[in-house]
């Protein structure tokens, strides 16, 4: 039998970083939400203990490295299982895009076992497993819109945003987020207001939320890619409403009321940008 999963990728409406933690990592504070761009996992039970990863994207790694691994050997090792499970990954997910493609991939791992052995896990004892992957799984895991804090691993879901269209365009590089986390400098960030995104989500009000959307990360990563501040550029001047980087970058979104907008600044940055995409946002939550 094999169960499928998608992978929704993850867009950012607002990232805001409050300080560095003892353990490393930095107290943040994001409002995300899930788009219609997604990877498809599929899950097929194998003879043995084994865990068999296959990703058709010479990027992504079939081993041990890979998030849908360490998902699966998170989930046995901690319900002391024997099963064998081969995962298969259709990335359509731009790889270090700041999308959170191989978090998704991880959450759908984890709500795909839970279906495939029958542990009738919720979505928190999911989420929970999976912030010991990464920050972004917890996340993905619900699938939804929420406010995350902590590292991101504390989420809070929200209702979906008053969006129904954004524009992605990812420059042609790759983006580290331990690189751009370690290069900032906290004390000269310019803080978007959470408050207000999130008076914005309540009210449904779209034009509130497009003029406080906000990343404090883009000012380290259009430092070292001036290419990502320049599409920026280009994204505002098309005509999207709202337009800031997702996560750590360098994929810049647009977000737009109406459809015919979202294609129009689509067929503008084509020939501008190496990888655009007219996605529809979902940002509801996922059953298990």
């Amino acid at each position: 039998m094999v169960f499928f999963e998608s992978a929704p990728a993850k867009i950012t409406l607002s990232v805001d970083v409050l300080g560095k933690r003892d353990d490393g990592y930095h107290d943040v504070e994001m409002v995300m939400t899930t788009v219609d761009l997604a990877d498809r996992v599929a899950l097929s039970s194998l003879n043995g203990d084994r865990i068999d990863v296959s990703a058709d994207n010479q990027y992504v790694p079939n081993d041990e490295r890979n998030l849908a691994f360490k998902a699966a050997l998170a989930l046995k090792n901690k319900y002391h299982l024997t099963r064998g499970v081969r995962i298969d990954i259709e990335k359509n997910i731009p790889v270090s895009a700041g999308l959170g493609g191989g978090s998704s991939d991880a959450a759908a791992v984890l709500r795909g076992l839970n279906k495939l052995w029958k542990l009738n896990l919720s979505l928190e004892e999911l989420a929970e497993i999976g912030a010991g992957i990464g920050s972004d799984v917890p996340f993905c895991v619900y699938g939804s819109t929420a406010l995350a804090k902590g590292r991101g691993e504390i989420i809070e879901e929200i209702p979906p945003p008053p969006v129904k269209w954004a524009i992605l365009a990812k420059p042609n590089i790759g983006v580290s987020t331990r690189v751009v986390f370690n290069q900032l400098e906290i004390e000269n960030l310019p803080h978007p207001n959470t408050t207000k995104i999130l008076d914005a989500i309540a009210e449904q009000d779209f034009y509130k939320l497009c003029n406080h959307v906000g990343n404090v990360l883009e000012t380290v990563t259009t430092s070292l890619f001036p290419n990502v501040q320049r599409i920026k550029e280009k994204m505002t001047q098309a005509g999207a409403n709202g337009v800031l980087m997702s996560g750590s970058g360098p994929t810049i979104v647009g977000l737009v009321e109406h459809q015919y907008k979202a294609i129009r600044i689509y067929n503008g940055l084509r020939g501008f940008c190496d990888e655009v995409y007219v996605v529809r946002v979902i940002g509801h939550s996922n059953t298990c």
